[in-house]
């Protein structure tokens, strides 16, 4: 394995290594557990949280438009 703080060549850039060769990520870990669950729900939360958000901003828009 090559050392990481090294850089590499440019043939070696430029060639890139065949599917078998390469690594697969690593799994992400916070605090000893795997976070790729959490951040998934995470991002669903922050989604229905801003439409609801930007749909009552437009509730708000035309309830005060109706009043003309």
């Amino acid at each position: 394995m090559a050392d990481p703080t090294t850089t590499e060549t440019v043939a070696a850039a430029a060639a890139p290594a065949p599917a078998a060769v390469r690594a697969k990520p690593a799994k992400t870990i916070d605090a000893g557990k795997q976070a790729n669950r959490r951040i998934g729900v995470r991002l669903v939360i922050y989604t229905v949280a801003t439409h609801a958000f930007a749909g009552f901003i437009l509730l708000l828009f035309e309830l005060g438009n109706r009043n003309k």
